[in-house]
C-alpha cells in the first residue's frame, strides 16, 4: 500500500506545482509581453489615473456625453464580476416596462429628436457589460451632445465617424462605435 501511496503523492505535488503555479506564470509572462495592453485589462487613460477599460462599458448620464447600451449586471451597472443578461424575453412585462420607460428618458433628454430610437439605446447586450453602441445609436444622440457642448452637430458627427470601428477582418459583426473611447475624445477636444 505505501508503494502506491508515495508515487500518488508524488504525483499529486508534481500535478499541482505544473498546472496550479508553472503553467499559470508562463502564460502570465507570455500575455505580458505579447499582448501587454489586454493583459492588463486594455485600461484607457494615464497609468497613474486609468478612466476605464475599453472592453467595459461604463454608465454615463450627462447629457453631454455619449450614452452606452443598459447593463443587466447586478448589484451595480456593468459589475464585470457579475456579467449575465436580464433573461427577459420579448413578452416579459418588466422589459417591456423598462424599454418603455428608456424610451421614455431619451425623449426627454432630447425632446426635438423624432427619428426612431436604435434598440441598442433600450436593451440590454448578453453579457450587460457591451462597451459599443452601433453607429446609428451615435448618431442618434449628436444633436443632444452638440448642443450641450456648443459644438455643431457637424463637428461631432465627425468625431463619430472617426471613432467607428468597421467589422473585425471586414467581414466578422457589425460598425460600431466603443462609447469611452468617443466620450475621451470628446472631452479631449474641450481642452
Amino acid at each position: 500500500m505505501i508503494k502506491q501511496i508515495k508515487p500518488a503523492i508524488l504525483m499529486l505535488l508534481f500535478f499541482t506545482m505544473l498546472t496550479g503555479i508553472v503553467y499559470p506564470l508562463a502564460v502570465t509572462f507570455c500575455a505580458q509581453i505579447v499582448f501587454p495592453s489586454q493583459a492588463n485589462g486594455s485600461l484607457l487613460g494615464s497609468s497613474e489615473q486609468p478612466l476605464g477599460s475599453e472592453l467595459i462599458g461604463q454608465a454615463f448620464s450627462h447629457p453631454e456625453y455619449f450614452w452606452g447600451r443598459h447593463s443587466a449586471t447586478s448589484p451595480s451597472p456593468y459589475n464585470g464580476g457579475a456579467s449575465s443578461g436580464s433573461n427577459q424575453g420579448p413578452s416579459n412585462p418588466a422589459l417591456i416596462d423598462a424599454v418603455k420607460a428608456r424610451i421614455k428618458a431619451l425623449r426627454d433628454a432630447d425632446p426635438e429628436n423624432l427619428e426612431t430610437i436604435p434598440v441598442d439605446l433600450v436593451t440590454a447586450s448578453a453579457s450587460g457589460l457591451d462597451p459599443h453602441i452601433s453607429p446609428a445609436a451615435a448618431a442618434y444622440q449628436i444633436n443632444r451632445i452638440a448642443r450641450a457642448r456648443h459644438l455643431s452637430p457637424n463637428s461631432v458627427h465627425e468625431l463619430v465617424e472617426r471613432y467607428t470601428e468597421p467589422r473585425q477582418w471586414g467581414i466578422l459583426g457589425e460598425p460600431r462605435v466603443n462609447v469611452l473611447k468617443l466620450n475621451l475624445a470628446l472631452d479631449q477636444r474641450l481642452k
